[in-house]
């Protein structure tokens, strides 16, 4: 019970730690890094020609969004993964050996 009501406090947290930014900042434009770059860049030089052209633009924002959160879901499945794995194969060993 006690850690059932700790995991649940801790999902709270993370969803208000979430949603918090949207509700306080309403009006904000949240534009990538990319944007705020090429904005900065432009202003500092506009005769700026950049290196090279991305082989395939996304067809909207949405998909660019959806292609970082997929490309971000499967880093840290990886990633966590490995961790687990990791922890296992330790416990397995240390178990072996007692």
């Amino acid at each position: 019970m006690k850690l059932m009501t700790k995991n649940g406090l801790l999902l709270v947290l993370v969803v208000v730690l979430s949603f918090a930014p949207l509700f306080i900042a309403r009006d904000a434009k949240f534009a990538g890094a990319d944007d705020k770059a090429s904005t900065a860049i432009s202003t500092f030089n506009p005769n700026y020609q950049p290196w090279f052209k991305p082989l395939w633009e996304p067809p909207s924002g949405e998909v660019a969004s959806f292609l970082f959160a997929l490309q971000a879901a499967l880093g840290s499945g990886f990633v966590f993964y490995f961790i687990g794995y990791s922890k296992g194969k330790y416990n397995s060993s240390k178990r072996d050996q007692t």
